[in-house]
């Protein structure tokens, strides 16, 4: 049982952290920049139209991050979150190198790297999955894996439709 409190207190703290942070750029809680700067700072990055883009971001963010906190719908929350941390760092974070306080890749990795391991690891028996019966279906490691994958797959693409 003190597994499972663990699983949904990493989950909890992941996936609301992730969700808020989507929540700043859709709608500007949190002391967010909000729908607009978050538009101009995708075109700023070369995604244009911005505000297509800047919704598809904070929207993933968000949803991603509530899946993983509610434990719903296995690895397919966590690989959400891969893609739009794949594309944070590489278009914002990684000239800054590694550390937080320089804007670097830190705290994207550490939220990826958590997700994956919650994806490889289970939701634990405190979670939608669990109890609508879906977490041995969606924990099989191949799967998981390769959702992870496409997950990655999607960064990189979205990353293809920078303009230049």
């Amino acid at each position: 049982m003190i597994r499972d409190v663990a699983t949904l207190a990493a989950r909890a703290v992941l996936g609301l952290g992730f969700a808020s942070h989507g929540a700043q750029k859709a709608f500007g809680w949190f002391e967010g920049p909000g729908p607009e700067a978050a538009s101009g700072m995708m075109e700023s990055l070369g995604f244009k139209p911005g505000i297509r883009f800047a919704r598809l971001s904070a929207f993933t963010e968000i949803g991603s991050g509530l899946a993983i906190a509610l434990g719903l719908g296995g690895p397919v929350g966590p690989a959400s979150l891969l893609a739009v941390m794949l594309v944070a760092q590489v278009t914002v974070h990684a000239k800054n190198g590694f550390f937080a306080q320089k804007g670097g890749v830190e705290l994207g990795v550490l939220y990826a790297v958590a997700a994956a391991g919650l994806a490889f690891s289970g939701p634990g028996r405190l979670s939608l999955d669990a109890a609508l019966g879906l977490d041995e279906k969606l924990n099989d490691e191949r799967a998981v894996a390769l959702v992870l994958a496409g997950g990655a797959l999607g960064g990189w693409l979205a990353l293809g439709q920078r303009e230049r």
